[in-house]
């Protein structure tokens, strides 16, 4: 089954993510890097693909000041940074995604999430994402 483009440049913006986290790199540097290894001997994505990627990766990192305190405040018990790194960014960019734009449904943000979770994390996560992310829809709805 081929995979939807925007899935897909989600898919990118989560391990862009994951490489600004963890190596501690500017998140435009981690974009470029991420596009110029990932795809070195195959076509390269779209233009419009990376952007979208490149754009989500860093309004997440650009929201955190606002993503974070909804994320926490959500949790009750857990910190974002106390969360597994990959269950973190998911929620900052579904978080994100939310807060952005509007005219893409909170269901389909979050069914999005899920599919990221499912390729990424654990069933576990996958519960916990799913959980979180309802909750904060319903934060978002009210602000």
């Amino acid at each position: 089954m081929k995979k939807d483009p925007r899935h897909r440049a989600r898919e990118a913006a989560l391990q862009i993510l994951y490489q600004w986290e963890v190596g501690r790199q500017d998140v435009v540097a981690a974009s470029e890097t991420f596009f110029a290894h990932q795809w070195p001997n195959a076509e390269p994505p779209t233009d419009q693909f990376r952007a979208f990627a490149t754009a989500l990766a860093r309004d997440t990192v650009d929201r955190l000041p606002t993503i974070d305190p909804i994320i926490a405040e959500t949790s009750e018990r857990w910190r974002p940074e106390r969360m597994a790194v990959l269950d973190r960014l998911i929620l900052r960019m579904a978080t994100c995604e939310m807060l952005r734009d509007p005219t893409t449904p909170p269901a389909v943000v979050i069914d999005e999430a899920i599919e990221l979770a499912r390729t990424f994390t654990t069933e576990e996560s996958v519960k916990f994402i799913n959980g979180m992310l309802d909750a904060i829809r319903k934060k978002i709805e009210v602000l």
